[in-house]
């Protein structure tokens, strides 16, 4: 717990292993036990067939929006499926005190599919600002961590998302057409060019994992959902990469960005994506 006029830097220095915990615990409790275990009345819609929602999901992120607060009194928590719930509490995201932001299943189709590609998202942000965040494959029993300033590691090994080797294709994840306006498919249509090689995205938290270890170069995404997002552009950022908008600018959680925006292992590699995205557009 945090103690009287502690830093969230020094909280994160005393406490950054029983937010790990805490994450380990949720996973091993609600998530896991389901997987591959699903029965029908456990899965429901929400926007669409692509949109899933499962009680992993659900139980999984009531677990850390008691578990994290406990840990930091005075912080809140803006979560997936309560934001679903009420959409107001995503205007946590604008206010002064430590947000815990959560996607409990981030890659559900693959969680209902049985596949082990989700994983368990958690940053901590102030006034805008990631400081902390946490990335855990509970299938894969992997753990990633970035620490504003600090850098990032993998089951406690550094992370350096390093350069595209020269001349070689860039491989790029992409939003699924699902969830892009016509304006924005016109957009991510300028990376279907010569020297880029794009496809579809998975688990958003693991393909940024993949940049931040050099295994992919960038991702082309069109949404703004924080808990999509927070954990693994911290983590890219803190193994090297860079992220930019549309409209050249870094991506900011608190919304406003526009879209569709890149993340990617390098600056250069950023800029040149969106680049490619503006021309599209």
């Amino acid at each position: 717990m945090i103690e009287d006029n502690e830093t969230i830097d020094e909280f994160l220095a005393r406490h950054a292993s029983d937010v790990e915990e805490a994450i380990r615990k949720a996973a091993a409790t609600e998530i896991m036990p389901r997987f591959r275990q699903l029965a029908a009345h456990e899965v429901d819609q929400k926007s669409g067939p692509h949109d899933l929602v499962t009680d992993a999901d659900r139980k999984a992120e009531a677990y850390l929006t008691e578990a994290l607060p406990a840990l930091l009194p005075g912080s809140v928590v803006v979560g997936e499926e309560a934001v679903h719930a009420n959409p107001a509490s995503y205007e946590a995201l604008q206010g002064q005190a430590p947000v815990w932001i959560v996607d409990p299943v981030d890659g559900t189709r693959q969680f209902v599919r049985g596949e082990p590609g989700f994983c368990t998202l958690v940053a901590l942000a102030q006034g805008g600002v990631l400081l902390a965040s946490w990335t855990y494959a509970p299938a894969l029993d992997r753990l990633a961590v970035a620490i504003r300033g600090q850098g990032a590691t993998l089951d406690g090994e550094p992370l350096r998302a390093g350069a595209p080797a020269p001349g070689r294709d860039l491989d790029i994840a992409t939003s699924h057409p699902d969830y892009t306006t016509e304006d924005q498919k016109r957009a991510l249509l300028g990376l279907w060019t010569d020297g880029v090689s794009p496809r579809a995205c998975g688990s958003a938290g693991l393909e940024y994992l993949a940049i931040a270890r050099g295994d992919l170069d960038a991702v082309a995404f069109s949404w703004e959902a924080a808990w999509d997002h927070a954990a693994g552009l911290l983590l890219v950022e803190e193994a090297g990469g860079a992220h930019l908008t549309l409209a050249g600018e870094p991506f900011r959680i608190t919304g406003g960005n526009t879209l569709p925006f890149t993340a990617a292992r390098d600056a250069a590699t950023a800029r040149r994506v969106a680049n490619l995205l503006a021309a599209g557009a």
